[in-house]
């Protein structure tokens, strides 16, 4: 028999034992299925490096200890209630996925798994974590996002592996300083819908970061050192309060997108023309009055929304942008009919107000 046992979105309600011999089996997808329940053979199989059984119903799992050389367990998208305790004698085990269960919390001694690399156990109803996970200091990925979390340590600091962290869509009211001693922070950081109020400069070490996500929290201003994240591609911080940008956003050289809608900003610095590489700047809903003459610096960007500002006028120079594409103006009350719309309309920008 083959050494995979492949039935993704079958329709299946149980599992029979399959013919041959399933010891031999090194790979199990039974992803997307109907399965409430798992047999108990599934959990002696000491060949098994991975075992998929996303989108099921199951509350339960068997035991698990038999399966000694698992590396990898996908368990999202299911009804569990407790985590497993069999899995926390998988010792090889570098990957598990947890995201969308109704877990309450993760055992207090998780960090039994000292080689996992990705941890995901979003979507659940954690409140807190245990100390022991800040500990694994071996994870690359972890997403706790979806959750009620309140508090994260100042010893996420020790987790200096990650590349990838997603806290996002919790009741965090606060960033831990250490945050910016996770030097390895490269793929992406989602801190959205949380209760933050300020941003440590300490964030501003993370230099290697691409990609930033601060939406729909409670901030009023930015520190001086947001300059310091020079490997941003994309920046979002809509939904917040903010009146202003630290003028060291220029420093951003090579980001490419800036949402920034749903502020209470009334101006830009000058320095947003330093952002020659940007392609995207999303402005609406604010209370913008005008454009600093620098725009014309925005030698890339190719989407300029303003929807639902304060605008009565635009300069002259957004003709000068030659990438252009679109400039959404509509909600403004400008005062005439600007020259320069139709400037832009004669060569292809697609203009609205």
């Amino acid at each position: 028999m083959p050494h995979e046992l492949n039935a993704p979105g079958a329709g299946l309600t149980e599992l029979p034992l399959p013919t041959g011999d399933p010891a031999r089996l090194h790979r199990i997808d039974l992803a997307w299925n109907e399965l409430t329940e798992l047999p108990p053979w599934i959990g002696r199989l000491p060949l098994l490096e991975d075992l998929w059984l996303d989108g099921n119903r199951l509350r339960d799992l068997p035991d698990l200890r038999g399966l000694t050389a698992l590396r990898t367990l996908h368990l999202d998208g299911n009804a569990l209630t407790h985590f497993p305790r069999s899995v926390l004698d998988l010792p090889g085990l570098r990957t598990l996925f947890l995201y969308g269960n109704a877990l309450g919390e993760l055992p207090e001694d998780i960090g039994r798994l000292r080689n996992l690399r990705h941890l995901a156990a979003g979507g659940n109803a954690l409140t807190t974590v245990p100390d022991a996970l800040w500990r694994l200091t071996g994870l690359v990925s972890l997403n706790l996002a979806e959750n009620a979390i309140t508090e994260v340590p100042e010893t996420i600091g020790g987790l200096t592996g990650l590349r990838m962290l997603d806290l996002g869509h919790n009741k965090l009211t606060g960033i831990p300083e250490a945050i910016g001693d996770l030097h390895d922070l490269t793929d992406y950081l989602y801190l959205s819908d949380n209760r933050f109020t300020s941003v440590p400069a300490s964030l501003g070490r993370l230099t290697r970061l691409t990609y930033l996500n601060l939406t729909d929290n409670r901030l009023t201003e930015l520190p001086d050192a947001l300059g310091g994240l020079t490997a941003l591609r994309e920046l979002r911080l809509y939904g917040n309060r903010l009146r202003e940008l630290p003028e060291t956003i220029g420093r951003l050289g090579d980001l490419r997108e800036l949402h920034l809608m749903n502020n209470a900003l009334t101006s830009l610095p000058s320095s947003i023309g330093d952002l020659s590489r940007l392609r995207q700047l999303d402005l609406r809903n604010n209370a913008i009055t005008s454009l600093p003459g620098s725009v014309t610096g925005l030698s890339s960007l190719t989407h300029l929304d303003l929807r639902n500002n304060r605008l009565r006028d635009v300069p002259d120079t957004l003709a000068d942008l030659p990438a252009l594409e679109k400039l959404d103006l509509r909600w403004n009350k400008l005062d005439g009919d600007p020259e320069v719309l139709h400037r832009l309309s004669l060569r292809g920008c697609v203009v609205l107000r």
